[in-house]
């Protein structure tokens, strides 16, 4: 099914679009040679007229000198291409207007005009015969005549040269008619098997492993550089530059976030790895050996226990960065007092760890609007980080204050610091700095992932100064909030 619904998408792609464009570019090419038809005929009919009418004013002269010919002289004139005749005979054609331009000459003279076979129809059907004619009614000394002038030679000159243009338009017409569809076809060729390719994507679940791999080797040639070179197109053809462009910015992203979570899979599977490994390990020792013998039942249990909460906080973690991932977290925001959150998670580590010396230091109130528990959360998972990697005895400081605008909350430890390698890596998920720590501490490479992850969701940063064997401070940045409207909206919530 969804293989025909691609060769229907591929099939009116072809039919509309490549339709559409050749009957536009058809059209435009067809007014093009229509005004430039109509072009050469006005200058073909104005050359003419003046023509006319410089021959006319010749005429016109010659019968002001000797005068009006008598009807002997009429005659013999008719063997030339002009007749002049006495007293106002009967004239063919139409009236010409009175607004054309004229010499002194004939000033004040009433002109006709008799196309003949010079018409559309005998331009298309290529009828001849008839006469084109000028004719041009005058005065001479209040005698009237009529001067009378046969034209059929230039017209026909213009009907021959206008009939072999509209038989090579005709032909160009033709010609570009499939020669454009071609060409429309070869443009579009990449649109048509890029829509034929996501068709294909729609039916995934039916392909084989070989059809896989022939389709990723395919979506793997759709860059810029090859679509290109496909259809050779020109530096002016920016649209579908523009589209290749955006399909392979596309295709870099769907890659990069299936590498990042086929990443975060194997890494969430060998994290897990271990825990299940010591728990069966432990089991198979209670069904051996430890049924009777009470100290080694006892290190079993306390080892399964242990490796359970373990697990049991990785998966929280795993779940947490899930909901993350998938825009389903619920974030309550309300205003507080950032050196209540701080001062609060300093009581509960105190309680907790008796083993490292703990220090704060804040001088007055800093409002942030933002999610209470899940910045204390953030702020938890620093001090534990701190806690983990300082040695017993040591310091660490928890700092906050308002500088530039911004609210920032710090930890600093004096722990075994970063080196410059694994600092831009500390957010990484299950990143840690010292594996052969990492089951001393109990980490699982989650915690700054997360705590980056709510810092980002509330428009903050980190700021992160690391010395190796004197220690690290981090800092919490933090748009700065009104503490009166945020009092009342906490109290509300």
């Amino acid at each position: 099914m969804p293989k025909s619904d691609g060769r229907r998408s591929s099939g009116r792609i072809k039919s509309s679009i490549v339709a559409r464009l050749n009957s536009r570019l058809f059209l435009r090419l067809l007014g093009i040679y229509f005004g430039m038809d109509f072009l050469l005929s006005l200058l073909f009919c104005g050359g003419l007229y003046f023509w006319a009418e410089s021959q006319a004013a010749d005429i016109s002269l010659l019968v002001a000198e000797r005068g009006v010919p008598s009807a002997e002289a009429t005659g013999w004139m008719q063997a030339g291409d002009y007749v002049v005749t006495a007293g106002d005979g009967e004239i063919r054609g139409f009236p010409l207007p009175d607004f054309l331009p004229s010499p002194d000459e004939t000033a004040g003279g009433t002109r006709y005009f008799d196309p003949g076979n010079l018409d559309i129809f005998s331009l298309v059907t290529f009828r001849t015969g008839g006469v084109t004619s000028y004719s041009l009614r005058m005065e001479n000394g209040g005698e009237p005549y009529t001067i009378w002038m046969d034209l059929s030679g230039p017209a026909g000159i213009f009907l021959f040269a206008a009939r072999v243009l509209l038989v090579c338009q005709a032909a160009s017409l033709v010609s570009n008619l499939f020669k454009n569809a071609g060409s429309i076809k070869k443009v579009l060729r990449p649109i048509q098997e890029l829509a034929a390719t996501a068709a294909r994507l729609n039916s995934v679940e039916h392909m084989s492993p070989e059809e896989l791999k022939a389709l990723a080797g395919q979506l793997g040639q759709i860059d810029a550089g090859h679509l290109d070179e496909r259809i050779d197109l020109p530096s002016t053809q920016k649209e579908l530059q523009v589209l290749a462009g955006a399909i392979n910015a596309m295709l870099d992203r769907i890659n990069e976030a299936y590498r990042s979570q086929m990443r975060f899979v194997s890494d969430a599977s060998h994290e897990l790895r271990t825990p299940i490994a010591v728990i069966q390990g432990y089991a198979s020792l209670l069904d051996r050996w430890g049924k009777d013998d009470p100290d080694t039942r006892q290190e079993a249990i306390d080892a399964i226990c242990q490796e359970a909460a373990s697990m049991k906080e990785l998966v929280e973690q795993l779940l947490f960065l899930a909901r993350g991932d998938n825009d389903s977290m619920h974030i309550q925001m309300e205003s507080f007092d950032l050196t209540e959150i701080a001062a609060e998670v300093l009581r509960e580590t105190e309680m907790i760890d008796q083993t490292h010396q703990f220090s704060a230091r804040w001088d007055t109130a800093v409002p942030v609007c933002a999610d209470m528990g899940l910045i204390k959360q953030a702020l938890r998972i620093l001090v534990d980080n701190s806690i983990k990697y300082t040695p017993a005895g040591g310091r660490i400081s928890l700092r906050a204050g308002m500088e530039n605008g911004t609210a920032r909350l710090s930890v600093q430890d004096e722990g075994q610091g970063i080196d410059t390698e694994s600092l831009p890596h500390i957010f990484d998920r299950f990143y840690r700095t010292d594996e052969s720590r990492a089951r001393q501490t109990g980490g699982t490479g989650l915690g700054l992932a997360i705590a980056k992850w709510i810092v980002d969701r509330h428009g903050g940063w980190f700021e992160v100064h690391s010395w190796p064997g004197v220690g690290t401070r981090m800092t919490v940045v933090l748009p700065l909030a009104a503490l009166d409207g945020g009092s009342e909206d906490r109290e509300s919530a």
